[in-house]
């Protein structure tokens, strides 16, 4: 989608939709290409996935170090 597509779905600038898809560029997240005067983003799937990946493992480890606390706490009583 263009940026004006983006922009009249959200509650935000189109300036700021900008600044946010050169930030989600930057990280790869998102692909652009030229499209007469316009640019064209779309989602990178793959690096959408590998991004998943990463929260997911972030989320186990976490929520398995709370249930090893709460655990803990439980064979304290």
């Amino acid at each position: 989608m263009a940026v004006g597509q983006l922009a009249a779905g959200l509650p935000v600038s189109r300036s700021a939709v900008s600044q946010h898809l050169k930030i989600l560029k930057d990280a790869g997240l998102v692909d652009d290409v030229a499209q007469g005067t316009r640019r064209i983003y779309r989602l990178n799937p793959v690096a959408l996935a590998a991004l998943r990946d990463q929260l997911d493992t972030y989320w186990r480890r976490a929520l398995a170090a709370y249930s090893d606390v709460v655990q803990a706490q439980e064979k304290e009583k």
